[in-house]
């Protein structure tokens, strides 16, 4: 795994994609022209973009993903490539090949055991799918809808961003899952 440096923090909420960022998130796409075309005339467009080449994309239910990110950005943690949130999901970015692993590795993993709970089902996204990403800039102050229908948590910054292979996102997952807390019946 990948460490990040330890005395650097997790990042501050950067509201707009660097060019660098929107260079990358173009690179998944076979016309790359035509999305920073796009961009050029509507930096507040959403755009879809197939996974499988620049990246892939492991879906979590906002609750579970939050926690999977603070065990990514906690001291021990390695950190996180670009994630966003998207209609109380979160969307982490990950390595080309995580789709497809991901899901084999989570049903490896020896759940329900005593005090533990299984994750929530996780949906990955890789080769023949696309996901919609964020707009690269926020919309201005007042025009944004409550809640923001699609905003980047962790920006994609440059041309060749860390992302976690499924390994990373494994150990995320355990340690979220460890960490929520197992209801307990009532005593009747």
């Amino acid at each position: 795994m990948a460490a990040r440096s330890a005395s650097r923090p997790p990042p501050a909420r950067r509201p707009h994609v660097p060019l660098a960022g929107a260079d990358w998130l173009a690179s998944a796409s076979r016309f790359p022209h035509s999305v920073h075309a796009l961009w050029a005339e509507d930096p507040l467009a959403t755009v879809i973009l197939p996974c499988g080449t620049a990246f892939d994309v492991i879906d979590a239910p906002m609750l579970f993903g939050r926690r999977m990110l603070d065990r990514l950005w906690s001291p021990a943690g390695p950190g996180s490539g670009p994630v966003a949130a998207q209609r109380g999901r979160l969307l982490l970015f990950a390595a080309p090949g995580t789709a497809q692993r991901l899901p084999a590795l989570l049903a490896w993993e020896e759940w329900g055991g005593e005090g533990r709970t299984a994750p929530p089902p996780l949906l990955s996204y890789g080769t023949g799918d696309a996901v919609t990403v964020p707009p690269l800039c926020p919309p201005p102050a007042g025009l944004e809808p409550t809640p923001p229908a699609s905003r980047w948590l962790v920006v994609p910054d440059g041309r060749s961003p860390w992302l976690p292979a499924a390994d990373v996102l494994l150990w995320a997952c355990v340690r979220a899952a460890r960490a929520t807390p197992v209801p307990t019946p009532a005593a009747g």
